[in-house]
């Protein structure tokens, strides 16, 4: 990914106000427009125990024409610790149900519930859920939208420990036209923002093509000659956050059968001028999570 980042823009755009940018309105994505759909969404999740000690759990669901499914796996992937659920199978799927499983030293049990789960189009449920992953008896980490009092009871337990949990990365596969929609939460306590990528001048030639990103209706960025200009980096204001926005759209152009774009936001520590800044954390800052949302788009021609 380090090669996006060589067309680095020093200017930055604010995403405060509601109404576009200076850039021409039709720039701004029309929701209705969006057409390109999901097949695959992955959140990496930090979670924290009361013992201080931390365990990445990595959660994908997925979506195609014979399956839907959603896999769960822990710190480095050990195989035998994966856990692995057909979601719309009637036979081999189960809607509800538990499992033990160990990942290095430590007892992890899955218990789910997606009997009555509600979808829209993508692969991830929107409602009507639970996903609970127990580490050592202590809830690490819930998906869904149950609260912790519901899971308590359905536990049977007024004891269990919960750890802290914060979503550090979500990576998105989509696959259709060039108008595509996602929705994003930079920080824990912030908004959730409108997400829209739209690719647009196609009937006028491949030199006409223009490429816009749009947060909340505002346009952060507007790409023309996007043939020449296939790879770069814009940076913009989210809530407060100095976020990275970066394009590679080369593989539309050159490998249109097998290639994808990857358009990534990624909220930057400081606001040190150099990009990918590597530096080691000190003991304090260890509760202070990025946030990086990677975006693979597949265009159908």
């Amino acid at each position: 990914m380090k090669d996006i980042i060589s067309c680095f823009s020093e200017n930055a755009v604010n995403v405060s106000h509601s109404s576009c940018s200076s850039y021409p309105s039709n720039a701004c994505i029309s929701q209705s427009s969006v057409r390109s759909l999901k097949s695959a969404v992955t959140c990496v999740y930090k979670v924290i125990l009361s013992t201080g000690k931390q365990l990445l759990v990595r959660a994908t669901w997925s979506k195609n024409q014979t399956s839907q499914g959603l896999v769960i796996s822990f710190g480095d992937d050990d195989p035998s610790a994966c856990f692995k659920l057909n979601t719309n199978s009637k036979f081999f799927g189960k809607k509800k149900g538990s499992k033990v499983t160990e990942s290095g030293r430590s007892k992890i049990e899955v218990i789910w519930d997606l009997s009555t789960a509600e979808y829209d189009v993508g692969p991830e449920p929107i409602n009507g859920f639970y996903v609970v992953v127990m580490v050592n008896s202590e809830m690490g980490l819930v998906l869904g939208h149950v609260g912790e009092e519901t899971i308590t009871k359905k536990l049977k337990t007024s004891t269990t420990k919960v750890a802290k949990s914060c979503l550090v990365s979500r990576q998105e596969h989509c696959s259709g036209n060039t108008h595509y929609s996602t929705k994003a939460r930079f920080r824990d306590t912030g908004i959730l923002h409108d997400v829209s990528i739209r690719c647009s001048g196609e009937h006028q030639g491949l030199k006409h093509l223009v490429l816009s990103v749009c947060i909340d209706k505002k346009t952060v960025i507007h790409v023309k000659r996007l043939l020449w200009n296939f790879r770069g980096n814009q940076t913009i204001f989210v809530d407060g956050l100095l976020i990275d926005l970066m394009w590679d759209v080369h593989d539309w152009f050159f490998k249109p059968v097998t290639g994808s774009a990857v358009f990534m936001f990624r909220t930057r520590r400081g606001l040190d001028s150099r990009l990918w800044l590597e530096e080691m954390l000190s003991q304090n800052e260890h509760d202070r999570v990025e946030f990086s949302l990677l975006i693979y788009a597949c265009k159908n021609t």
